[in-house]
């Protein structure tokens, strides 16, 4: 809220500035330097330890939409360009009932295109935060500055890895080119997050047995099935009884990664395991099903 000439420690001064400019004193912490990196056009001056922006009415309402709810100290000059806190709230409003109609846009085109529900859930994630990030900007306006301030403050702020990073870049390329089927340009002056070399580390057949020796049950089950089979974790925990060929050894994998099939071998000494827990697994489904308990999603409505 604002603070009429609120001058404690904690208050946020905005003063005019020179070439057109709004300075803004703001008191050290991490939430309010995030904030503070979404404003397009920003400074840092470290000899005097404040931050510049460019002095536009926009600008000066993006200020007080960040800082919402914290005490401002507005230079009386600039008060003729602050609207009141109840546009804000009506702005703040129709922008989450747009970022809410844009993701439900993002779920329908990434289902169209039957792109597994891992992959739904992480662009759905991603989209998500991107118009978190600029709440009050129009996705269809935004530049591919904006684009990339997100992707700098990924591996600036939160320091996460060059895969993480890229994938947020394609959640955002999908929700332009395929939703907003608007183009965005190269995507420069974007720090990029350190891809480190790693060597891989590769199991001996003794630690591996090791291994197996400390489980037991389903997880010993699961554990020969991912080593001896070859199968990707959710292809194990999405398997199916009749994918399951006991006569030829097989285990066909239905919808695996990019959409594909394949057939693998079934590992003999898994067998007899395998089939005892399946049996277990009818009895305890029969016994819900009786009980009135409904049983699992299928993709696609697969029967």
């Amino acid at each position: 809220m604002l603070s009429p000439k609120t001058t404690g420690t904690e208050s946020i001064q905005i003063t005019p500035a020179e070439a057109g400019r709004l300075k803004i004193v703001l008191p050290y912490h991490p939430g309010r330097i995030a904030k503070i990196k979404r404003v397009e056009g920003r400074r840092w001056h470290a000899e005097g330890r404040y931050w510049t922006v460019l002095r536009t009415d926009d600008t000066l309402s993006h200020l007080l939409t960040l800082f919402m709810g914290e005490y401002l100290d507005v230079e009386a000059s600039l008060h003729s360009g602050i609207r009141s806190n109840a546009e804000h709230k009506a702005e703040a409003r129709e922008a989450i009932a747009s970022n809410l109609a844009v993701v439900d846009r993002v779920r329908l085109a990434i289902r169209v295109r039957h792109y597994s529900h891992r992959t739904e859930k992480t662009y759905v994630g991603w989209i998500r935060r991107f118009l978190l990030f600029h709440r009050d900007q129009d996705p269809t306006t935004m530049s591919e500055e904006a684009v990339g301030h997100v992707l700098s403050s990924l591996a600036i702020d939160r320091r996460v890895s060059a895969s993480t990073q890229n994938q947020a870049l394609n959640a955002i390329v999908f929700l332009y080119r395929d939703v907003l089927e608007k183009e965005i340009g190269y995507v420069g002056g974007v720090m990029r997050a350190k891809r480190p070399t790693r060597l891989p580390v590769v199991l001996t057949k003794e630690e591996v047995r090791m291994i197996l020796t400390h489980l037991h049950g389903t997880e010993w089950i699961m554990t020969m099935l991912l080593y001896g089979a070859g199968l990707r974790l959710m292809e194990c925990l999405r398997l199916r009884i009749k994918d399951i060929d006991f006569a030829r050894n097989e285990i066909r994998l239905r919808a695996g990664k990019g959409d594909k099939d394949r057939v693998t071998m079934l590992p003999a000494t898994v067998k007899d395991s395998l089939r005892q827990h399946l049996e277990q697994v009818k009895a305890q489904f029969e016994t819900d099903t009786r009980n009135g308990y409904d049983g699992v999603s299928l993709p696609n409505a697969l029967v």
